[in-house]
């Protein structure tokens, strides 16, 4: 994944370089389908300018451009699309249901419609002779005091599941500086608080801070190459080169992962006018910066020098340094400029809070990340609101992508830190699901057909409604503030099951090159040769495409490079998938440690069901984990692999967990929770210099796991 070796060779692309030239024409066939008609009928060449080409703006005719039909490819977005609706059919179900739960705040059986039979076992090893009966075993477990007789219990947020009594009891013990009391009452202020340790970003960090004189617009000096490092104190040494280089490493990286902004757009009005007038106050130059910014992360992000390393392994934060992270001259000339747009009810404002949260997010400032991704859905909201208009325009489309961008990460900070929404998925009937209908470049044409970002970005929006609706639910029945259970028996296992199903069923509807084997993180969509039919699409080192494995739990190796950061795609998608399935089981393993004799054998596979899906998350694999500046959220995973860490740790010590693990899951289970746990560590290692969260799951992961010197 190199941002920029189509510019060193221009037959090899990369994660932000378009195709080889051969794909290219092949890909043309399709581009040029999209002259408008007046160009059409008198046989000349169309800019393809939208909503106007250039011939008709200067002839003044009314310019129309018919819809293109859809390659194979194309067509699999309307089918995710449609297959959203028929899975809402399900998801319907459970709206408006929770207010029938019972008094004891269990789900009424009929609410997924006829149960169906459970699936076949395979989560249990059939040469296994196992002891578990279907009616309840009774183990002997340590003494502990009953903070409530609920005999499960849901919560999304790890600090939460940190204040199960059972874990508390483990932390007091191993971890005595640990403020147990202040986590429970305000984790999500004190982990957001944090980076408080360190200082913000510096914004004075040449000794002159104004660029160009005040009052006037920024002069573009030429610089006598293209490279980032050649900015000078006092100004910005950029010419065309440059900015077209930083313009290109965001669209094919940042822009696949979060495609929020308009490249044609971009390329074809905004830079030609910055070239001519310079950079000013107006909402198009602070996005300019922002986009420069994140293009210059997205380059150091896999090419730039590794922060750190440990014991010969390169840090997976490339670039810049803790205290100055690359583009961060951009980032403060667009913060300085961010204050004349904050009144702007437009799109511009929704994309310049968002890119500046991804930003922040990339150099680890979470108090910061928060509260720029509020700003954008609270901009978000109100363009809706006061412009529902713009739906409707040529820019629709748009509007819907930066609107669901903002809803996936809002349901982010929502369920790991339980911070309330703004109120923006109150809108999500009126906005619809994006189809990428508007305004696309070549490059970006090219781009899809490689990296399907827009499947990805589709099934990404599937995924977190699912998820949305499953933590409701979960949190109206099982969670803390509802009533407890009056007896042992409940649905539980029936509602876990009937939830886990459905997420198998979205699994099973994604296109074939977006697939995986459930059991196999690391496996490639089938088939890999079909989805990267040309090698020469891969910087060195090429990966195999025949061993089947597009992830490795080897991190001693040099990562290998996927062209347009599809491996990031992919990872983040995938390990969404296995942490939604990771909190539908989790409420069986606080049964476990809290009511272990009511443990029966649907509990025990529903335990089987978590702890697999804590196996290998591939965003902590190989390459991955080495461009941690591209991967969203990243201090939401280091919490959530601090829980896995913990639950994996306590299933060698509670007897209850150490039957489950020697007599109900395979002998390979062993192994992939070994390489879990490497894994799981190496990213919290690797991140506790330079992220405060990061730091603090460490400081924990030193009273549990025997890390020797690694201290």
């Amino acid at each position: 994944m190199n941002p920029e070796s189509n510019s060193n060779n221009s037959n090899n692309s990369s994660s932000a370089g378009p195709a080889t030239p051969t794909n290219s024409r092949k890909e043309r066939g399709a581009i040029a389908a999209q002259a408008c008609e007046s160009c059409r009928q008198r046989k000349q060449r169309c800019s393809e300018e939208r909503p106007k080409c250039a011939t008709c703006q200067r002839m003044n005719l009314e310019c129309k451009y018919r819809e293109p039909q859809p390659t194979k490819k194309d067509k699999t977005l309307v089918e995710i699309l449609d297959r959203l609706k028929s899975l809402e059919g399900g998801l319907r179900n459970l709206d408006g249901k929770v207010d029938s739960l019972n008094a004891r705040g269990t789900l009424p059986m009929s609410i997924y419609g006829p149960i169906q039979p459970p699936p076949p076992p395979t989560t249990v090893d059939a040469s296994r002779s196992s002891p578990w009966p279907t009616t309840n075993v009774h183990i002997q477990a340590p003494a502990m005091p009953s903070a409530s007789p609920r005999d499960v219990r849901y919560v999304s947020a790890t600090h939460k599941m940190l204040s199960w009594p059972f874990i508390q009891q483990i932390l007091e013990s191993k971890v005595p500086g640990l403020d147990l009391a202040s986590l429970e009452k305000d984790g999500a202020a004190m982990l957001l608080g944090l980076q408080g340790r360190a200082t913000s970003l510096p914004t004075n960090i040449y000794e002159s801070t104004h660029i160009g004189t005040e009052g006037t617009p920024l002069p573009l000096q030429v610089a006598p190459a293209s490279r980032v490092d050649e900015m000078q104190p006092g100004g910005l040494n950029m010419n065309w080169d440059t900015m077209q280089r930083l313009t290109k490493s965001y669209f094919d990286t940042f822009n696949l992962i979060y495609p929020i902004m308009d490249r044609q757009v971009f390329q074809s009005e905004v830079l030609p006018a910055i070239t001519s007038h310079g950079l000013d106050e107006s909402s198009s130059s602070t996005l300019a910066c922002l986009i420069f910014a994140l293009g210059e992360v997205a380059i150091s992000a896999v090419q730039g020098a590794p922060i750190g390393t440990y014991k010969g392994r390169p840090s997976g934060i490339r670039g810049g340094s803790i205290e100055r992270p690359p583009g961060l001259l951009f980032f403060n000339e667009a913060r300085k400029r961010m204050g004349f747009n904050l009144t702007e009810c437009s799109l511009e404002n929704v994309q310049m809070f968002a890119l500046a949260a991804i930003y922040y997010g990339t150099c680890c400032h979470h108090m910061e990340f928060w509260r720029m991704t509020t700003s954008a859905s609270l901009a978000c909201q109100a363009l809706l609101t006061s412009n529902p208009e713009e739906l409707t325009s040529h820019r629709g489309d748009l509007v819907r992508r930066a609107f669901w961008h903002c809803s996936i990460m809002e349901t982010c900070l929502n369920m790991e830190l339980n911070i309330p929404q703004t109120g923006l998925d109150k809108l999500e009937s009126l906005v619809g699901l994006p189809d990428f209908s508007g305004s696309f470049s070549e490059e970006d044409y090219i781009g899809n057909q490689a990296s399907h970002f827009q499947e990805y970005f589709a099934s990404q929006i599937v995924l977190r409604r699912l998820s949305v609706e499953f933590h409701t639910t979960l949190t109206n029945a099982f969670g803390p503030s509802n009533l407890p259970v009056e007896a042992s028996i409940s649905p539980t296992t029936v509602t876990m099951k009937q939830m886990a199903s459905q997420l198998d069923q979205w699994r099973g509807l994604l296109p074939v090159y977006l697939r995986w084997e459930g059991e196999n993180p690391g496996t490639f969509s089938h088939p890999a040769e079909e989805m990267y039919d040309d090698q020469s699409m891969f910087s060195s080192p090429v990966p195999d495409l025949h061993t089947n494995f597009m992830f490795s739990a080897d991190l001693d190796n040099p990562p290998v490079s996927y062209p347009y950061a599809v491996d990031v795609q992919a990872a983040s998608l995938r390990t969404r998938y296995y942490y939604v399935k990771y909190l539908i089981h989790r409420p069986f393993i606080f049964k476990a440690l809290h009511n272990p004799d009511q443990v029966t054998r649907d509990d025990a596979e529903g335990i089987v069901e978590c702890l697999k899906a804590m196996l290998k998350w591939p965003i902590t694999m190989s390459p991955t984990c080495f461009h941690k500046r591209l991967i969203p959220c990243l201090f939401f995973w280091s919490q959530n692999l601090l829980g896995i860490l913990l639950i994996l740790h306590l299933t060698q010590q509670v007897p209850i967990l150490v039957q489950i693990r020697a007599s109900l899951i395979g002998t390979k289970f062993d192994q992939d929770a070994n390489e879990t746990v490497i894994l799981c560590i190496n990213w919290i290692r690797d991140l506790k210099d330079t992220d405060a969260t990061a730091l603090w799951c460490w400081e924990i992961l030193k009273g549990i796991y025997p890390l020797g010197d690694d201290t």
